[in-house]
């Protein structure tokens, strides 16, 4: 598993991890130093003593001891020197020897064909050599303590310059265009690169924005002219008496597809305008006004097309919402509703804090459930109508509005579209 860790938390694992490889070396090499040093000393201190017994005139009557943790060995010498058995396998110079269960080190020499053995006692150089290990290992591990605390201190020094980027270029007003440049607050090393490279990435962002800002104005300007004239048409044509029911019925189809093209143009404006997110920009209505409005297009729609329409308040609500934002939801809900059911009923149902659009339709398989708030996914690519855009435009609004929209189906075949309209932390207050 690939466990992601902050730039922080790596330098200060890198320093922890540097620290131990060279602290566990020099503490290696100590203990071993060390333990060679000893025994060469040990060796020579052994053969010294030992060659001053043998200096004297008669080394059997040797009846003291030189040192408490010497023992001294004559073969075929008096009973209280003389060469033990386990004694006699001992090879000439230095070896280590257990001895009446104990460890020794020993020295052994032959003067004229007898055996001479001395030997010393290895209990005070083990306790030496485990107080070595006792330091050693504390000093690693204090080493290891330290390098911790420092890797931190450094990591703070080191980041602190973007952390800060970090926080000014997450700051939302860096996209206003007298925003100030981020580079002069940096030295010109790697971060003042960085700072550099965001502000030319949000120059390039500010021009963006401000390209779509005077599209955004070109086409309510140049948009809504055509689309009133075209309106103002289909009623006059729908006004003359003269025309056919054939011909009335197309010149209706051009009015509602007008209607339509202008409401769409509406939400599209106010999304990009409304920078700040807020829902108190246009005219406000109750929820149940739109509904009404809605469903005497919509529930003519349905009807021709031989379905079954149903339209319940089950809960009436005087709280008023974006009028442009609702119409988009709803609408956009009750055409996908109508475009995907051949057989069966459609049905809006009104609550306190929301609406449910309910259908009998094709339904959407599982695996493209999640998918279908996204731009350009249809739930039949079979149907030749529409581009998949319906549903992630009523995504956009809602989430824009900080209202919640979700899909579920119905059995045996179906869709529920739920939106509820409260806002997301109000909601959250409320489940808490």
């Amino acid at each position: 598993m690939d466990h992601k860790h902050s730039l922080s938390t790596r330098i200060v694992m890198v320093f922890a991890l540097m620290t131990a490889f060279v602290a566990g070396f020099f503490a290696v090499g100590i203990v071993a130093t060390v333990h060679v040093v000893e025994r060469k000393l040990t060796t020579i201190s052994l053969g010294g003593n030992l060659h001053r017994l043998l200096l004297m005139e008669s080394p059997e009557q040797w009846t003291h001891r030189p040192d408490k943790s010497e023992l001294f060995f004559v073969e075929d010498g008096p009973a209280d020197l003389n060469l033990a058995p386990a004694l006699d396998a001992l090879p000439e110079g230095f070896s280590e020897v257990a001895f009446e269960g104990q460890p020794y080190y020993a020295m052994t020499q032959v003067v004229d064909g007898r055996r001479y053995v001395l030997l010393r006692d290895q209990v005070s150089l083990k306790q030496r050599e485990r107080v070595l290990f006792l330091v050693v290992t504390l000093g690693f591990a204090l080493s290891i303590l330290l390098a911790i605390f420092l890797g931190w201190l450094l990591a703070r020094r080191v980041m602190a310059p973007v952390v800060r980027l970090a926080s000014q270029v997450r700051h939302r007003d860096q996209l206003l265009a007298l925003a100030p440049p981020l580079a002069p607050d940096y030295t010109s090393d790697e971060v003042g690169e960085l700072a550099t490279s965001f502000d030319q990435t949000l120059g390039r962002l500010r021009a963006a924005l401000g390209r779509e800002k005077l599209f955004t104005s070109d086409v309510s300007h140049e948009l809504r002219t055509p689309l009133m004239v075209l309106a103002s048409s289909c009623e006059l044509l729908l006004d003359n008496r003269s025309l056919d029911v054939r011909s009335q019925a197309q010149v209706g189809r051009i009015a509602r597809a007008s209607a339509e093209m202008r409401q769409l143009v509406d939400t599209f404006l106010m999304l990009a305008r409304t920078e700040n997110r807020t829902s108190h920009l246009g005219p406000t209505t109750c929820l149940e006004d739109v509904a009404d409005a809605l469903t005497e297009v919509w529930g003519r729609l349905i009807k021709d097309k031989g379905l079954e329409f149903f339209y319940c308040v089950e809960q009436r609500s005087t709280a008023r919402y974006n009028l442009t934002f609702v119409q988009a939801v709803m609408g956009n809900l009750l055409r996908n509703a109508w475009h995907y059911t051949d057989h069966g009923f459609i049905r809006l149902s009104l609550y306190e804090q929301g609406f449910v659009v309910e259908d009998s339709g094709i339904g959407i398989p599982e695996e493209k459930r999640n998918a279908m708030f996204q731009p350009f996914v249809r739930g039949d690519e079979q149907r030749g109508e529409g581009l998949g855009l319906g549903l992630s435009l009523v995504q956009r609004i809602c989430s824009h509005q900080h209202w919640r929209v979700t899909l579920d189906s119905r059995e045996p075949n179906g869709c529920r579209f739920s939106v509820d309209l409260r806002s997301l932390a109000d909601t959250d207050r409320a489940s808490g």
